[in-house]
């Protein structure tokens, strides 16, 4: 059974914020919190320790009393580069990813995480969550950025992203990964959205306290 305190969870706050008209989006207030340290806080408990991944603002990122690492580069390369950053610095066999954008994430997302790679011996545990598709239906989809990683898939990673290539579905398909679905009837079905503009923040907001 892997034990909580061998997991390291990261928080990913290092995106540009495009679609937020270039704001740091974890600096964004949720309920009055910045993202970043919400999303933090409900990692802590689930974790031996946590950190954050972040590319500007430093400062303020690290007034939340956590270690915080930027990218080694500095062109906002996505989320494989927050992994890779993540990877180098983690002194514990698992790490956890999570994104900054998506506060309602299950309360028990790292141990449904772990038991799926302890039984399945994965290397990788990656949830899956219902998203409402092109033609209305709903179905369950792979949400590649909630992520527990072996600490010495570091090498790999660092090969992949040395090649160039970004897309993390393309990396973690080089390994055995188990797919974990939270879509059972106790599961928030909006656990898992995010909030790629100020709109879908505030109507995130709005929800009712999971």
């Amino acid at each position: 059974m892997i034990d909580s305190q061998d997991i390291t969870g990261l928080v990913l706050a290092g995106g540009r914020g495009s679609r937020m008209g270039g704001v740091d989006k974890g600096l964004q207030a949720f309920r009055g919190v910045p993202l970043a340290l919400h999303m933090l806080l409900r990692l802590q408990v689930q974790v031996g320790t946590v950190m954050i991944n972040a590319n500007r603002n430093l400062a303020a990122y690290e007034s939340f009393g956590v270690p915080v690492w930027p990218d080694a580069d500095s062109d906002y390369a996505g989320p494989l580069s927050g992994f890779l950053t993540g990877l180098e610095r983690c002194e514990t066999p698992w790490l956890l990813t999570v994104p900054c954008d998506t506060p309602l994430f299950p309360h028990d997302l790292v141990r449904r995480l772990a038991d799926a790679a302890e039984r399945e011996q994965a290397d990788i545990a990656m949830a899956a969550a219902p998203e409402m598709g092109d033609d209305g239906s709903m179905r369950v989809r792979a949400q590649p950025v909630f992520c527990l990683l072996r600490v010495d898939l570091l090498e790999s990673l660092v090969h992949f992203t040395q090649a160039g290539r970004r897309k993390i579905d393309a990396w973690t398909g080089q390994h055995h990964c188990a797919l974990v679905p939270f879509d059972t009837p106790g599961d928030d079905p909006s656990a898992f959205f995010n909030a790629n503009t100020l709109a879908e923040l505030h109507a995130l907001e709005s929800r009712g306290q999971p």
